[in-house]
């Protein structure tokens, strides 16, 4: 005589099975979520030092054309333009990528010399503003 044991399990997931999936589910979701913050803050970090870099360009380049020495009084208009024939300028007025650097910019009324800066982010947070070492020669 055989022994048979015959079970009807029903099919489909039992509790803790979907707790466990439920689980690794947020677990990849929040790893995610830590990423994306971890990318958008690096990529407004990248056009906050474009922006700076690009404006202290902009300032070398007007000091060279109009044969300016470093410390002279500099109007933000002589850089920044409005787009009007009037006003061209060598750039527009550069926003910040991000509401951490807000308000804006704020401006030296004078050209600086090698080794600083024409803007600075207004609130001064070192995470969005370039190594002191990168931009010794702009």
């Amino acid at each position: 005589m055989k022994l048979t044991r015959t079970s009807k399990r029903a099919s489909g997931m039992t509790l803790l099975e979907l707790t466990v999936v439920i689980l690794v589910l947020l677990s990849l979701i929040s790893i995610l979520f830590v990423g994306a913050r971890a990318w958008k803050k690096g990529s407004d970090r990248a056009a906050n030092i474009m922006n700076i870099r690009n404006a202290q360009q902009a300032v070398r380049a007007h000091q060279n054309m109009q044969g300016l020495l470093e410390g002279t009084p500099i109007a933000e208009t002589a850089i920044f333009g409005d787009g009007t024939a009037a006003n061209q300028g060598y750039l527009k007025k550069p926003t910040p990528p991000s509401a951490d650097i807000a308000p804006a910019y704020e401006f030296d009324p004078l050209i600086p010399i090698i080794g600083d800066l024409y803007i600075t982010n207004a609130i001064g947070n070192p995470d969005y503003a370039p190594a002191s070492d990168t931009y010794a020669d702009w």
